[in-house]
């Protein structure tokens, strides 16, 4: 069993993402964000959430979506969290950033950017748009103005075998690291689906040993990336990956996932709608606020809602594709960065 976040001053929570925006400007196949987004999350409603993140502690925001960058008030709310103390990491599509990479770089310690294909057919195909080289530009730019940027790629069916090509690809961009997830078929409610999820997303059984010999030989190939931590996934990380589709193919068997994401952090999304984790809808009290968070965060549906995570007892647990592990000892300590922290 996990352990619970306690400290002597009571509950905190150093990490909490908010999602600017539920609109987004890809059109990706694994997310429906962009069929049915529509609220951005206003500046007013920061203003009147900075009091509780600082009686809980908070040390860093994660700046997601949707596309974060559609808010037109994103800038301000940067500013604003910024001058609170706060550090801020920027999860984006890159379809924006080259427009935005000056402010990006003054504003955020770091930037996610996410790519799914090594080449501008493979990005069309899963994205929904002819962009490959405009987030290459973003990234490049975003670089060039001197902010660490990752590169985060969700494997599937229709772009697996480009695996060592993202590494590549990620080492000419000049970014700082590239790291794998995959993709989400699992979980009805990820990523706003109202839909079933696409059939064709995960890999099949007959996939499955063609990734393993993908995995080894970017073992082999790609060695002092794995070292360094470019890649930053193990290889044994990789292939849990594997797993997890092979359990997708089966119908059992999901890898264990090892996470304490919820006791240290929450996501707060455009309706101030606060959960413990990206995919899990919050169990909130009624009538309370987000500008309340501490209030909501120590209520006591969402005091019982950990509680039956940290049992094992939430169904989306075990067979999640991400995982964000702390030891308990380190809660009041500032965050890692957050590749550091994921994959436990």
């Amino acid at each position: 069993m996990r352990e619970p976040l306690h400290t002597e001053g009571g509950a905190r929570l150093p990490l909490v993402t908010l999602y600017l925006s539920e609109r987004c400007n890809s059109r990706c196949v694994t997310c429906d964000y962009w069929r049915h987004g529509h609220t951005d999350l206003d500046l007013g409603a920061v203003e009147r959430l900075l009091p509780a993140l600082g009686r809980l502690g908070t040390q860093t925001v994660l700046l997601s979506g949707g596309e974060p960058l559609l808010n037109p008030d994103w800038q301000s709310i940067a500013e604003r969290l910024r001058g609170a103390g706060l550090r801020l990491w920027l999860l984006t599509s890159g379809l924006s950033l080259a427009k935005h990479a000056a402010v990006v770089a003054r504003l955020c310690e770091r930037v996610t950017v996410s790519l799914d294909g090594t080449d501008a057919a493979t990005y069309r195909d899963i994205r929904g748009l002819d962009a490959f080289d405009t987030v290459r530009a973003g990234i490049r730019a975003a670089v060039r103005a001197g902010v660490p940027v990752g590169v985060r790629v969700t494997l599937q069916r229709r772009n697996y075998d480009q695996l060592a090509g993202f590494v590549d690809l990620a080492a000419e961009l000049g970014a700082r690291e590239v790291s794998f997830l995959a993709v989400d078929v699992a979980n009805p409610h990820a990523f706003a689906r109202r839909e079933p999820v696409p059939s064709d997303l995960a890999l099949t059984e007959a996939d499955l040993p063609r990734f393993a010999g993908l995995v080894s030989e970017l073992e082999r190939t790609h060695a002092a990336a794995f070292r360094s931590g470019f890649i930053a996934e193990s290889a044994a990380r990789l292939a849990h990956i594997g797993r997890y589709f092979a359990a997708v193919c089966r119908g059992h068997g999901y890898p264990p996932v090892r996470c304490n994401a919820p006791e240290f952090s929450a996501v707060i999304d455009a309706h101030g709608a606060v959960s413990p984790c990206f995919f899990i809808r919050g169990a909130a009290a009624d009538g309370i606020p987000a500008a309340e968070l501490d209030v909501v965060w120590t209520s006591g549906p969402m005091r019982t809602q950990r509680a039956a995570i940290r049992a094992g007892e939430a169904a989306q647990c075990r067979t999640c594709v991400c995982s964000l592990w702390r030891n308990p000892e380190s809660f009041a300590q500032p965050v890692r960065p957050l590749a550091e922290a994921m994959h436990g």
